[in-house]
């Protein structure tokens, strides 16, 4: 097995003639120089061949790749394109507004509705327009896009876990999400409204643990999900109806405490409200005390039980896989 080169790469797209580079004297023990193809094969993102006679592995490279340390930096997509990730602010910050006024219109002259107060149910709408982009809330199908396209072929040459690959990238994803585009969100409704905020340092170590179980409960529902293009050339289809129910459930749309308790108590043997709704309750203090540890528990199990059924689709979903082209 090849390794691969630790050195200063750009590859420009729009340009289809190969940009050769040769790193300096011991800097690529095995493979003494590579080939980046900025051609159309991946979506003008590149393919890396080493070139002194034989083929390691061709996989997309990032429009922009550079090297600190010796080591590849590559940065997540919404630090890669800082005016896609203003525009998206300003569009959450806008259907965020709107939110708002919906549920300040359902309460009316009332103190509370559903136990949540006018302040909380402010500060649940800021909570889930912060959350859209890094939890993926509207749909996630980048694996299924891969798998289409027959990209999967070549990412089951890495040498690495699959899932735990994909759970990586989509860490990665999920965190400049929140800082680019979640973070200012919060700031804007706390300047607009007053807001709530968790109760002393256990509230926002609470909340913290929650956020990252949340993230994880969900791109394991995701994962799951976008395994559906194993089976069908319809998945998308699929995917569709998954974050239709997905945004209902979790209580995007509207806290699940204004839910029937019939409904309540059904989505209480899912995994949705482990995905959203349950950190938001502990950013409000609904849930403390033995309650919040509870919540917690909840959704560490969700979690295992998701990864666990991520896992066992993925193998058999790898059985059936066929990739042809050269």
């Amino acid at each position: 097995m090849l390794a691969i080169q630790k050195s200063l790469r750009f590859i420009q797209p729009g340009r289809h003639e190969p940009t050769l580079h040769t790193p300096p004297f011991g800097a690529c023990p095995v493979a003494p120089s590579t080939a980046i193809f900025p051609g159309p094969w991946f979506g003008n993102s590149g393919v890396e061949v080493f070139i002194d006679g034989t083929y390691d592995r061709a996989r997309p490279a990032p429009e922009y790749r550079a090297v600190s340390g010796g080591r590849a930096a590559q940065l997540p997509p919404g630090f890669a394109y800082p005016q896609a990730a203003l525009w998206g602010l300003i569009t959450n910050a806008f259907f965020g507004v709107l939110r708002a006024a919906v549920l300040l219109s359902l309460f009316g002259a009332r103190p509370q509705v559903a136990g949540y107060t006018v302040q909380d149910a402010l500060t649940y709408t800021a909570m889930t327009q912060l959350l859209i982009a890094a939890f993926s809330l509207f749909g996630w199908s980048e694996l299924m896009r891969t798998i289409h396209r027959g990209e999967v072929g070549t990412e089951l040459l890495r040498p690495h876990h699959f899932l735990l690959f994909w759970t990586a990238q989509d860490a990665g994803r999920a965190a400049g999400q929140f800082v680019l585009r979640g973070v200012p969100i919060l700031l804007i409704f706390a300047l607009l409204w007053p807001l709530s905020w968790p109760q002393g340092a256990g509230g926002w170590v609470l909340t913290a643990v929650s956020l990252l179980l949340a993230w994880a409960c969900g791109f394991a529902f995701r994962f799951l999900v976008n395994c559906a293009a194993f089976w069908t050339p319809d998945a998308v289809g699929v995917g569709r109806f998954a974050w239709a129910v997905l945004g209902l459930s979790c209580g995007f749309l509207m806290p699940l405490a204004f839910f029937p308790g019939w409904l309540r108590d059904a989505l209480a043997w899912t995994p949705f409200p482990s995905m959203l709704n349950t950190s938001v309750e502990l950013w409000l203090g609904v849930r403390s005390g033995p309650d919040a540890w509870t919540a917690l528990a909840t959704q560490l199990a969700w979690t295992a039980a998701l990864f666990a059924a991520a896992e066992v689709t993925l193998r058999r979903g790898l059985r059936r896989l066929e990739v042809a082209g050269g």
